[in-house]
């Protein structure tokens, strides 16, 4: 008599290679941010995505990525642990809120992203570019960097949120052409495409960036095609990361990069034309954010 192994085997999910260990920094600017965070009521994609760098970013380098517009998304892509449901109601002193929280905490710079609003007519435009605007006003020396969901492809919302003059705009592809499908819920690879070309058409002189995860079996020459297809639509700035399942209700990793591979694949993202790449296993849209601001300036000089 045979027995059957169940489909979710423990031999099915890979070891975290040596690479992967977290070196953790709660020191006292760390522990003053999260502090600052319950007090204010705010989301930070850095928690609720479970970012690895979290302890370096806010403990070392004052920069956060807040998350507006509440913390459910109308979305459930296959790599997120952001909560999907029913979003709640607008809250439009959001942007006074995180604007003070930016300007108490002395930040250096800042990432606003948000959860998707398809519910929203504007996809919630209107809210992040308040909130741009808001930064200014009361932090001016903080740079800002949005990144938002497609917007549904809306280019009125679109041209809301670049007329707020953010320093950077963020937009990520995610995953390579053939996974899309599987992997982000409603986004579609070509609309993420125009998405980063229209924004840079309406404004030449903010730098694009995109981030790429990779581990969840896609093919090096499909990671080429990604870094082509985002450098013919004028993208200047890209991070690549290594996928790291949140809980095993989400996609599996089907391949870890060693840090070797990060390193070449930055070298071809360079020699590809980009004006910035950050690639490595613990990598994130929003690693070393700060940099990259001061390293499109430069590029856009040397030209």
């Amino acid at each position: 008599m045979t027995s059957c192994k169940p489909t979710n085997s423990k031999e099915e999910y890979l070891r975290k290679p040596e690479w992967l260990k977290i070196k953790l920094n709660t020191n006292d600017e760390y522990k003053a941010l999260k502090k600052l965070m319950r007090e204010k009521n705010l989301n930070t994609v850095c928690e609720e995505a479970r970012c690895p760098n979290i302890h370096e970013c806010w403990g070392e380098r004052r920069t956060a990525t807040m998350m507006i517009l509440g913390s459910i998304c109308t979305r459930a892509c296959r790599f997120c642990a952001v909560k999907t449901g029913l979003p709640n109601e607008l809250d439009l002193a959001e942007p006074e809120r995180v604007a003070d929280s930016v300007a108490l905490m002395n930040l250096k710079h800042v990432v606003i992203t948000m959860v998707a609003r398809d519910d929203l007519k504007d996809g919630g435009a209107e809210v992040l570019a308040e909130t741009v605007r808001a930064i200014r006003r009361k932090s001016p020396l903080t740079s800002i960097e949005v990144l938002p969901s497609d917007l549904t492809g809306r280019e009125e919302s679109l041209r809301l949120l670049m007329d707020a003059k953010p320093d950077i705009l963020n937009h990520n592809i995610e995953t390579v052409r053939s996974l899309t499908p599987r992997v982000r819920a409603k986004a579609t690879y070509d609309r993420s495409l125009a998405f980063l070309r229209r924004a840079k058409e309406m404004e030449p002189n903010i730098p694009t960036k995109s981030s790429l995860m990779i581990g969840l079996g896609e093919t090096l020459e499909e990671i080429y095609e990604v870094m082509d297809d985002l450098r013919a639509n004028n993208v200047d700035i890209m991070t690549i990361g290594q996928y790291l399942q949140p809980t095993k209700k989400h996609l599996p990793v089907k391949k870890y990069y060693s840090p070797i591979e990060f390193g070449k694949m930055r070298k071809i993202a360079m020699e590809k034309g980009f004006s910035h790449c950050e690639a490595g296993p613990l990598v994130r849209s929003s690693y070393h954010a700060d940099e990259q601001v001061n390293a499109a300036a430069n590029h856009k000089l040397e030209i």
